[in-house]
């Protein structure tokens, strides 16, 4: 069982969606009268993504990133590649990045520098959980879900091995479950 592996769980589920419903109806409100282009980056803003749309009552569209800078590891390599890149031109278009949690901020810097070179609108942030401890870069984050300590989360689309995602809320992992991947 996978709860088996589990320390702790930080943040319950039911915290967790209250938390997205109140920034759904931020952004709705940030963003009325405009069409944003909401972009999430995969795979672990998935099911914070899906959550947070139900929750957003203006028209808007969805398009998806996927970048890999950590590989099997637990901490980031700061080699940052694009595995899959947008579907839809945003040039002149408001866009809101969708991320699961920002740790070092070495990804969500060069997502943030690819993006503003094809001449978007408005380009924000709304991320689920801020590592701001671990912070190398400082990134400005328009909407954040909960700041969290330097521990190694999973759970609600966070991975370890591309395991623990269905967990309907965030925990930290025992380390012993990821000792000598660090």
């Amino acid at each position: 069982m996978l709860e088996e592996d589990i320390a702790e769980i930080l943040i319950d589920e039911k915290t967790l969606q209250a938390r997205i419903r109140e920034l759904g109806e931020q952004i709705s409100r940030d963003y009325q009268g405009k069409r944003p282009i909401l972009v999430g980056v995969l795979k672990g803003a998935f099911m914070f993504m899906a959550d947070l749309i139900r929750h957003i009552s203006i028209p808007h569209e969805i398009d998806f990133m996927a970048t890999s800078s950590y590989g099997a590891a637990t901490e980031s390599s700061g080699i940052v590649r694009i595995l899959k890149d947008l579907d839809t031109p945003i040039s002149g278009r408001d866009v809101l990045i969708v991320e699961d949690i920002i740790d070092t901020g070495l990804t969500l810097d060069y997502l943030l520098r690819i993006l503003r070179a094809r001449n978007p609108a408005s380009i924000r942030v709304c991320t689920l959980l801020d590592k701001r401890e671990r912070r190398r870069i400082p990134i400005p984050l328009d909407y954040v879900g909960f700041e969290i300590p330097n521990k190694f989360v999973v759970g609600y689309g966070l991975d370890f091995g591309e395991i623990y995602r269905n967990l309907p809320y965030i925990a930290v992992l025992k380390p012993e479950i990821y000792r000598g991947n660090e």
